[in-house]
């Protein structure tokens, strides 16, 4: 399971009010989109839920039991900006989250613990499409394969919470493309909520179950300091969309059968 509850969540930095009386329920295998103008504290809410920030005021829990207080395997998180290690091999990336975790003094497996985390990294990267460029680095991979690595580097620890900061915004149209079919089968495929925050509402619209809307009611200069961003919408996507359901097939009379949303 991996409902969020977010509950009347103030975020303040000093006198200035960022954030205030958020509360929002997220069913467990949800895919929500926030969007907002920039500077309306969707990134500061991501990190809330990532666990890079405490609220000020209220509580954020995961199935009932208060968010841990610092970043952990349950979440994952992928941003805009490709956050992979170029030092390391896409094997290595994708290896180095399980190594930290099982491993966390030296950061590294041996044995038979190694061979069992390198054949489930090579499966997920196969999942991305990624198993011919293994041994490459991530300077000779383009946009769109780094943003695949960052996705299998976050996916192998089988987050709970799967967390994106505008991870698709730096692509081409038709990478873009390419990377949202791909986002929609890893969270059809993965038993994992899903948290994006995008400045593109037909990306919004495209992927979420629900399209949820952070805004500041009173912008004023003078105001700003005082009076943070709060959820003033909240769509869910009609007609549903549920993880884990298969593509409506819909036979065509004048050819074949058309895979539906």
């Amino acid at each position: 399971m991996s409902a969020l509850t977010v509950d009347a969540v103030w975020k303040e930095y000093g006198d200035q009010i960022v954030l205030e009386k958020i509360s929002i329920d997220i069913e467990s295998r949800a895919f929500v989109a926030l969007v907002g103008p920039s500077g309306c504290g969707k990134t500061t809410f991501l990190r809330m839920l990532l666990g890079e920030e405490r609220p000020t005021r209220g509580q954020i829990l995961i199935d009932g039991v208060a968010l841990p207080s610092e970043p952990g395997p349950d979440r994952g998180v992928v941003f805009q900006r490709y956050s992979v290690f170029q030092h390391l091999t896409v094997l290595g990336n994708v290896l180095l989250g399980k190594e930290l975790v099982a491993s966390r003094y030296c950061g590294r497996l041996f044995g038979y613990a190694r061979k069992a985390a390198i054949a489930e990294a090579r499966a997920m990267l196969n999942e991305v499409g990624l198993s011919q460029a293994e041994d490459k680095y991530p300077a000779q991979l383009s946009g769109g394969m780094q943003q695949r690595l960052a996705l299998a580097q976050a996916l192998v620890m089988k987050p709970r919470v799967l967390l994106l900061d505008e991870p698709f915004g730096a692509l081409d149209p038709g990478t873009r493309a390419e990377i949202h079919s791909l986002m929609k089968r890893l969270w059809h495929e993965n038993p994992m909520t899903v948290v994006m925050v995008t400045h593109d509402m037909r990306e919004a619209f495209a992927l979420a179950t629900r399209v949820v809307a952070f805004e500041r009611r009173r912008d004023r200069p003078e105001e700003r300091l005082r009076y943070g961003a709060t959820i003033t919408r909240d769509i869910p996507i009609w007609p549903p969309r549920r993880a884990g359901q298969s593509s409506l097939i819909r036979p065509d009379r004048d050819g074949p059968a058309l895979n539906g949303r």
